[in-house]
Order: structure tokens, then sequence, then C-alpha cells
């Protein structure tokens, strides 16, 4: 055991003895010891517990909520069928592979994520590299994440102006004032109103659920209904590809996109009461929680999809409001039921940057960016990383001008947050997995799962490889350069550009997360 008093053994070791943690006078007193173990000292304030958290990660992971703005990609590409196994497949994965996560947040409870966890992990020889990579596939992946949550909801909003007013032509510099709007908004409650934020989770959590039954109730009963043979038997390869299977793991994306997010529990980690129970539990009960609303909601919109061809060419741009709009039969009904799902793709927008700014202030705060001086300084009077805060929305300001050009661009920037994020899933569920079975010394926090952790290791690992792998997949088999799936090539851009400064200039003074009570 080490000086934090976690457990250090070794994996299925015989005869191993079960150390226990040394009670702490108080959860903050925990929450101090974990810290100390890596060096770190407090900074921030810790005002969440776990219904805010859960709040905050239900809404970011907006899993009902998504899947009525994404799943045209999947209805394309598999089906009503196809949706429904490939959303069952994301969900048991998603548990895996966010199990997996949380008991490496349990013992490792830093806003850092994952490439704390990698720095942990990894061979002594690998380490820095492997964690200095994690860490900026991890900022790239939750910026990306940004960006795209504020496009989501701006361009919605205008969606809900052509429903109501059919003469209106969205232009995308509208849509982009639009995306600013919900930014700067966003920024108001992560700066002036964040004392409240806790507060504004809990109640978030309550509109998430309420929310969902305000949409999925008026849906079910208004609208006609399908038959379930068409639901849970019919295949669709609209993409052109040359076999249903195929068609469906490029479908498959919808349900990842879905599912992505509950780690945002892991970079606020340093703003919540007793991290290392309350993180990997807020993991687990989202993917839980998220996976039965989204499930639900799935079904409903399949059996009550109506004229399915019509929503695909809806000019608000988002089919669900056709849907709704033919439930409902009423341009008033279908815009209720769309600003329920408008409102929690603001809150999760709030988020975002509270997610992304802490990831950002916390990889500054160990020299991983360019301008780390000034990333990790934290503001004494409010406690918050202001800098942080400020770049990451400037960094959304900026690629919010890619959208006025072209859309194919900025969507290939949108992509780049799912291929970041799961590869920064699996490069620490990776080392967890080679740890497990060389048997090595291992360090497990409060939460863990014990015999069962190698089995979710590879689940979670096989799903991770498998969406990474077609998030960089067009939708369509023909490509043109306007269909064509850019993110590859700035996923690669992006690893190359990282590696090659690693190698010339960041390996110099970047050695993984600082001790700051020696230095």
């Amino acid at each position: 055991m080490d000086k934090s008093g976690y457990v250090m053994d070794a994996y299925g070791a015989p005869g191993g003895s079960p150390d226990r943690i040394p009670k702490a006078e108080s959860r903050g007193d925990q929450d101090e010891i974990d810290l100390a173990a890596f060096g770190k000292k407090s900074q921030l304030k810790r005002k969440f517990g776990f219904i805010s958290m859960v709040g905050l990660t239900c809404t970011l992971m907006a899993t009902w909520e998504g899947l009525f703005s994404v799943f045209a990609l999947g209805f394309t590409n598999g089906g009503p069928a196809g949706l429904v196994y490939s959303f069952i497949i994301c969900w048991i994965g998603t548990l895996g592979l966010f199990s997996s996560l949380a008991e490496m947040a349990s013992a490792v409870p830093l806003a850092g994520g994952q490439y704390s966890m990698v720095s942990e992990y990894a061979p002594p020889g690998a380490s820095n590299f492997l964690s200095y990579i994690t860490g900026w596939l991890t900022c790239l992946g939750w910026q990306a994440a940004t960006a795209s949550g504020a496009l989501l909801g701006g361009t919605q909003i205008q969606g809900l102006i052509v429903l109501n007013n059919p003469s209106y032509h969205p232009q995308r510099w509208q849509g982009t004032l639009l995306f600013y709007a919900v930014i700067l908004l966003s920024l108001l409650f992560n700066t002036y109103l964040v004392r409240y934020l806790p507060k504004i989770e809990g109640l978030v959590l309550i509109i998430h659920i309420a929310g969902f039954f305000g949409v999925l109730i008026p849906l079910v009963y208004m609208a006609p209904h399908g038959s379930a043979s068409d639901v849970f038997t019919r295949f669709v390869n609209g993409g052109g590809w040359s076999s249903q299977g195929l068609s469906f793991f490029v479908g498959l994306v919808s349900g990842v996109y879905s599912f992505l997010g509950a780690d945002s529990a892991c970079h606020m980690a340093e703003e919540i009461q007793d991290a290392s129970t309350v993180v990997p539990k807020t993991m687990v009960a989202t993917t839980i929680l998220n996976g039965v609303l989204g499930f639900a909601a799935l079904i409903a919109i399949l059996f009550c999809a109506g004229d399915i061809e019509a929503a695909e060419k809806s000019p608000t741009g988002y089919p669900f409001m056709e849907i709704f709009l033919q439930a409902t039969n009423s341009p008033g009904g279908a815009t209720a039921m769309s600003c329920v799902i408008l409102a929690l793709v603001y809150l999760a927008t709030i988020g975002l940057i509270a997610t992304a700014s802490r990831m950002t202030w916390a990889f500054a705060r160990d020299n991983g960016l360019p301008g780390s001086y000034w990333l990790a300084k934290v503001e004494p009077r409010s406690a918050l990383p202001l800098y942080s805060i400020g770049i990451t929305v400037a960094i959304s300001l900026l690629l919010a001008l890619i959208n006025i050009g072209s859309s194919t661009a900025f969507n290939a920037i949108i992509s780049l947050s799912v291929a970041s994020v799961l590869a920064s899933y699996m490069i620490p569920i990776t080392l967890m997995l080679r740890k497990r079975f060389l048997k090595e010394p291992t360090r497990f926090g409060p939460w863990r799962m014990g015999r069962w952790g190698a089995l979710a290791n590879i689940v979670g690992l096989v799903y991770a490889i498998i969406g990474f792998f077609f998030s960089f997949w067009p939708g369509q088999s023909k490509v043109t350069p306007e269909s064509m799936n850019w993110a590859c090539l700035v996923w690669g851009f992006a690893v190359l550009f990282s590696s090659f400064w690693y190698l010339i200039r960041a390996r110099q003074y970047y050695h993984g997360p600082i001790n700051e009570l020696e230095s």
C-alpha cells in the first residue's frame, strides 16, 4: 500500500490481503489525501455531489435527446432494426467502457482524467509520451465536442424558425451567430452564475427525466403507429454499401455518439466531494439511466416515425421536428416538443464548457499545452480556471467561423470529437488490461470490479476500437468532396503534430503529472 492508503496489489495474486483505506475525519480530508498521493494541491472548490454530477453527465451525454437529433444516419445505414440492435450493442459496450474508466477514476481522482490514468498505469519508459498524446486527444475531443453542442443548439433554433415560417431560408452565417449566442449564454453560467451550477444541475436532472416523458407521451399517444415487424426485422442499406453488415456498422456511429460523455465526471473530479467514490458511481449510474431512457425513446420514435422519407427531407434540417409535426398536426405542438430537446441541448453546452475547460486547466497544470503558465492559473476569489474557460470559449467561437465557409469542413471538426475521445478511452483501458494479464502491482481505489474487471476492459476496448474505426467512414459508399468524412484527415494531422511536437520540443519540459508538493 502506498502513502495514500490505496490498495496496491497484483490482480489475481493468491493470498493477497485486502488492505483497507484508512478512514479520514471527513470526506474533504479524504479528498485532500487523494490529491496529496499524486503530489497535487487543492485549488478548486468542491461544490458538486452525486445528484448534481449525475445531472451534469446525463444532460451532457444526452442519449435520448441525441438519438432524436442523429438517428437519421442510423436509419439510412441499418434501418429500424439496425438502430434497435446497434443501440443494444452500444449500451453494453459503453457499460464495459465506462465501468473500466470508473475503476481507474476511483484510483486516480484527478481532473486530468485519462492522461492521468495513463501516467499511472503505463510502463515507465512509455509513460510520458503516452500520457502526453492522451492529454492532447482528450483536450481536442472535448474542445470539438463543445463546438458541436453549440452548433446543434444554433441550427435547431433555425429549424424551429423554418417550422413556423416556411418562407425562411436558413443561412450558415445566421446559424453561426446563433451558435455564438448559445456559447456566450453558456459562458455566463460557467462564470458569474457558477456558484448556482450544482443546484442547477440537480434541477437539470429532473428536467432531463421529465422532458423525456413530456416528449414521448404526446408522441406515442397522437402519432400513427407502425408494425412490430417493421421496427424489429426491417434493415436498410441506404448508403449503397457492399453488404447489409457493413451498412449496419457504418450506422452504429449514431449510437456511439449518443453514449459519449460520462467521463466528464473525471474532469470535474477536483470539484466533487468524495471524488474517489462519487465519480465512478456517477459514470455507471449515468450510463444505466441514459441507456434506459434512450432505448425507450428509440422504440417510440421508430414506431411513431410516420412518413420517414418526408422526415429525412424536412426543410428544418432535423427529421424529429417533422415527426413531431406529423404526430401533432400542429406547428405549435411540434415546436413545444422540440423546445424541450433544444433546452436540454443548451444545458448540455453548459456542461461541455465546464468539462473542456477543466481538462485544459489540468493538462496545462502539468505543462502539457502551449501557454500552460497562463492556462493553469486559478482566479483566487472564484477558484475558477478563468483563462482555461476563456480559451475554451474562444476556440469554439473560432471554429464556428469554419461553418460559414463550409458545413462539410465543420462537420469534420465535430467528427474529431468522437474519434479523439474514443482514442483517449482506448489507451488507459489497454494499459489496465496489460497490468491485469501480467499481474503487476496495480493501484485501485475504493470502487473496483475485482475479477469482473478484465471482462469489462475487454468489452469496452473492443467496442471502442469498432466505434473509433467506423467514426471515419462517410454515410454513403459513393463519396463526393461534400459527403466525404474528413475527420480521418483532421485526426491524423492532430496526432502527427502532437507526436512531432513532443519529440522536438515537449519532451524537454513535459514529464507527466507534476508533483506540486515537492516543487
